[in-house]
């Protein structure tokens, strides 16, 4: 792919990776002191030297957040590069194909009823039910690129059509339980419920799906090409299609299922270091991932920050989207400077 920069060597991803991979080691630890209950110090943290209160703090509730926040924010970034690839277009994210909103709607769906069943599996149940009628509709649609705007065009309508569900569960139900779904759809890394063996299935599914995104990366490049050109690189395009969408929405179903819809991360962490990186999604997918965890973390952080002066933790979905809307106003002005916008 010719962007320009510097080829893609070995040291070059090393030396991105590990930056990346500390600079949300930062945020982990900085995001560890802060809370809405009490404040952590810093010299108790490294020492270890902590009240029983301060391990149960620690250990029940931030510990599990940041880890939360840095799977959730790996599974959105990550899956945003797939889908920037697969729809060609570096202005794409991970809810543009309906399979969050699909989520969204299933995890809705049981709350609203006040089912016994964990809203968990009604998200991954409404996530799949709007994969399968994506692949349908994409096995219906002509190949090439007017398979990808079927494949756009029918998530846009089903993101609109279960936008318009949950809009009316919301309508119908309690004025408490109304909050409730509220609260949820605005996005939170809240951990209620959600103990360490959940998170460690949950990383190990976000990093199944993050590692096959890493696996066909070259076919994503190549598909940036178009359909001849990758098929003349011995690249099958319905193919690579098909692993990224499926191993993309995967992944962002299984962060929507804890941590309702969170917005922004996985538009504009991809897009900004596709500008800093360059656009080769073979290093582009791992540091989306490590970037898209300490973007999560920071800006939960600031969120409980908040805490003192709002006397209430704000949801973390609320924090991304008034932070991610200038910055992706700022970074789509310097790609149009570039001449690297579309």
């Amino acid at each position: 792919m010719s962007s320009g920069r510097a080829p893609l060597t070995a040291r070059r991803v090393a030396l991105a990776l590990c930056a990346l991979a500390g600079l949300e080691l930062l945020t982990i630890g900085a995001s560890l002191s802060l809370g809405s209950s009490s404040a952590l110090p810093w010299d108790a943290l490294l020492s270890g030297d902590l009240s029983e209160t301060q391990r149960a703090i620690l250990w029940g509730a931030r510990a599990p957040r940041l880890a939360l926040g840095a799977i959730a924010g790996a599974a959105l970034a990550s899956g945003g590069v797939a889908f920037q690839a697969v729809l060609r277009n570096p202005l794409a994210d991970p809810y543009i194909l309906g399979v969050a909103g699909g989520g969204a709607l299933g995890a809705t769906a049981l709350m609203a009823t006040g089912a016994t069943l964990s809203p968990t599996i009604g998200s991954f149940a409404g996530a799949l039910v709007a994969l399968g009628l994506l692949l349908g509709a994409r096995r219906l649609a002509p190949a090439g690129r007017a398979g990808i705007w079927a494949l756009l065009l029918a998530g846009v309508l089903f993101n609109a059509f279960a936008s318009s569900l949950i809009t009316l569960l919301k309508s119908i139900v309690r004025a408490e339980k109304a909050q409730e779904l509220l609260f949820y759809l605005m996005g939170s890394l809240s951990v209620g419920g959600v103990t360490w063996w959940t998170l460690a299935w949950l990383a190990a599914l976000v990093g199944a799906c993050t590692a096959t995104l890493c696996w066909i990366a070259r076919d994503l490049n190549a598909l940036s090409l178009g359909d001849d050109e990758a098929c003349a690189l011995g690249v099958d395009p319905e193919r690579a299609r098909l692993v990224a969408v499926v191993a993309a929405s995967l992944g962002v179903a299984a962060a929507v299922a804890y941590t309702g819809l969170i917005g922004f991360v996985g538009l504009v962490v991809p897009h900004a270091l596709r500008l800093v990186l360059g656009p080769d999604n073979r290093l582009l997918v791992p540091a989306s991932a490590l970037a898209g965890g300490a973007c999560l973390i920071g800006c939960d952080a600031l969120a409980r920050a908040t805490f003192d002066v709002a006397s209430t933790t704000l949801p973390v979905g609320v924090v991304t989207a008034l932070l991610g809307a200038p910055a992706f106003a700022a970074l789509m002005w310097v790609s149009a400077r570039r001449g690297e916008l579309g």
